[in-house]
């Protein structure tokens, strides 16, 4: 079987939605991180829902490489200020 170049781009596509999504999945209980900021949103009592992780799944299946961004950018912030009230401890 001949793979053309329309396939082997098709399959690039798929691979990156497919990367996205399962990173959706995977960083769901971490989400603040990428779009709140450092601080955690209050659980509703009955836990998450399935729409939200669905709909946290959808937005990473597209935005993955800006969210690994954003991430990035929280955990050096975070390390920051980590660091910065070690400091202030001693």
């Amino acid at each position: 079987m001949v793979i053309t170049r329309e396939m082997a781009l098709n399959m690039y596509i798929v691979v990156f939605l497919l990367f996205g999504a399962g990173f959706g999945l995977l960083t769901y209980s971490y989400r603040h991180i990428f779009s709140e900021g450092p601080n955690k949103v209050e659980t509703p009592p009955d836990g998450p829902t399935l729409a939200s992780r669905v709909l946290w799944a959808m937005v990473c299946t597209f935005l993955w490489p800006i969210m690994i961004l954003t991430g990035i950018n929280s955990a050096l912030i975070l390390a920051k200020r980590k660091r910065q009230a070690a400091v202030a401890d001693h």
